[in-house]
């Protein structure tokens, strides 16, 4: 967000700018505009949504565009369930403007407040063994690139450069359009319980398998994993949605306010983060209902936080979790947040952290008053080691020469980025680092 005084700040505080420039522009032919005029005054450009990439992929160092007043429904295509998006809008945003057509996301992740590009742009999942994350839903995009032109990839033009422009890491230029593949609104039927880990780790592909969707949350200093599985049901079936009163209880009251209070109390007292976790353990997650997908898949979380996620090949999952039980064992840390971890299909997405092997997600935390560079950088050993690629938006130290060794297409994609942007109109520091100069 732009901060008085004109300093762009990410939602994780972990990255701040002073544009020379920022603009809200709320028409495709104000991007173009605007693109245009920077390029001829030599003024880098950068997209931004909600800004809750703990990296500094959206990071404006010239032009910052907000893409805030760019959202909506730009045509529905019923017959195929496809709709095309601005590029801007927000995905806590998108049930409301499917529900008129009877359609719904596919698969979301578990935060929702992300802008359509940004999520798909940094490679933003949810959880499900059988289905990719984000940016498969893509089937189309218009960007304008640093010409000022406009690109439109679709089944009928440019139809190659999908796979790289669904998940361009805003490289390639700025979207302005996404279409997404959809599906009939469906309901989930979730059942959260904890389970014992010496029950849940021996068996954990199989409890991936048996649900549409499967993540369990791990709280360091205790032997319980706070399981979540959901099916998916017709829109038709009856909901049972969680008690107003339970829900604001469990949702607000005890994940968000208690928990507030209690990680900014661990700064000062790092020994109380253990008794809380086994509090926190006993009190929550274990519910059962039946609601529409996005009220199941999403969640609120206002907790500050920052956050690193590597991909790894599902098959490493159990080894590189038990690698980090161990780890923080052996150091002695206090972490007060959760380890969560999810599942992903393969996927055919050039830069996508599911490219060509079916995946698990393992997502570390710190809260954001906490320095997590020792925790941080001791787990993505790790997760090096395990085969892991870094989430795009999340914290990592990785540059080009590491990352080109993990994606098979990374030279194909670098290649599309010297051609589309050959001035690095669209580029910052942390794209140089990643993608090379």
């Amino acid at each position: 967000m732009t901060r008085p005084g004109g300093v762009w700040e990410n939602w994780g505080r972990s990255e701040r700018i002073r544009p020379q420039l920022v603009e809200f522009p709320r028409t495709v032919q104000a991007v173009q505009r605007a693109v245009t005029a920077a390029t001829k005054r030599g003024m880098p450009v950068k997209a931004v949504g909600a800004g809750h990439s703990f990296t500094g992929i959206a990071v404006a160092p010239g032009l910052l565009l907000d893409l805030t007043d760019l959202t909506g429904i730009v045509e529905v295509d019923r017959d195929r369930r496809r709709v095309t998006l601005l590029a801007g809008t927000r995905l806590h945003q998108v049930p409301a403007l499917l529900a008129p057509y009877g359609l719904a996301m596919q698969n979301l992740g578990d935060i929702d407040r992300q802008s359509i590009s940004g999520a798909i742009s940094t490679g933003t999942h949810g959880t499900g063994a059988r289905f990719g994350g984000i940016a498969t839903q893509v089937v189309g995009a218009r960007l304008v690139t640093a010409a000022g032109e406009l690109l439109t990839v679709s089944d009928d033009e440019n139809a190659d450069l999908l796979p790289a422009v669904a998940l361009g890491l805003g490289a390639l230029g700025i979207l302005v359009e996404v279409t997404l593949q959809c599906v009939p609104a469906f309901l989930l039927h979730a059942v959260e319980k904890p389970v014992a880990l010496t029950e849940l780790l021996p068996s954990l592909d199989d409890w991936a398998a048996a649900s549409d969707h499967f993540e369990y949350y791990w709280f360091p200093h205790t032997d319980v994993g706070l399981t979540k599985a959901d099916m998916r049901l017709p829109e038709s079936d009856v909901r049972h949605p969680l008690p107003a009163v339970g829900k604001w209880i469990d949702e607000t009251l005890l994940a968000n306010g208690v928990y507030r209070v209690a990680c900014g109390a661990a700064t000062v007292v790092p020994r109380i983060v253990p008794s809380f976790s086994r509090l926190a353990v006993k009190l929550t997650g274990d519910r059962e209902y039946t609601d529409r997908s996005t009220k199941v898949l999403t969640q609120s979380r206002t907790v500050r936080f920052r956050e690193m996620e590597y991909a790894v090949p599902a098959e490493n999952v159990r080894p590189a979790f038990d690698a980090l039980r161990t780890l923080i064992d052996e150091r002695g840390w206090k972490i007060s947040f959760p380890v969560e971890v999810r599942f992903a299909a393969a996927d055919d997405l050039w830069m996508s952290t599911a490219h060509g092997r079916a995946s698990g997600y393992i997502a570390v935390h710190r809260y954001w008053r906490e320095d997590p560079t020792e925790y941080f950088e001791a787990v993505e050993a790790i997760m090096l080691a395990s085969g892991g690629r870094p989430h795009w938006g999340k914290m990592h130290t990785l540059d080009a020469a590491a990352l080109r060794e993990r994606y098979p297409r990374f030279d194909d994609f670098t290649a599309l980025r010297d051609r589309l942007d050959p001035d690095r109109m669209f580029r910052n520091a942390y794209l140089d680092r990643v993608l090379g100069e």
